[in-house]
């Protein structure tokens, strides 16, 4: 992610939840945002909190599972890539 700002449109599709959904989570102060102009901006540095709000930790245990079998299955693979 090289961009420092997301809006609002941008947040909701990362999180797959509504437009509204965001704001409501802005307005209530779950997800910290800045007004500019009429619109709100979310900084990068933000994302990785909000997005363990959204996680539940069923999902939490899902990606822990999957990233195990991933490197299970292709551990060596992803040593040799990791060294070009």
């Amino acid at each position: 992610m090289t961009k420092e700002f997301f809006s609002t449109i941008e947040v909701a599709k990362i999180l797959g939840v509504s437009r509204v959904a965001v704001f409501k989570k802005i307005k209530t102060g779950k997800i910290k945002a800045e007004k500019i102009g009429r619109n709100f901006v979310i900084r990068k540095e933000n994302l990785p909190n909000v997005l363990n709000q959204f996680l539940s930790n069923e999902k939490k245990r899902e990606i822990e599972i999957s990233v195990k079998k991933t490197l299970k299955e292709y551990g060596q693979t992803i040593k040799l890539l990791g060294k070009e």
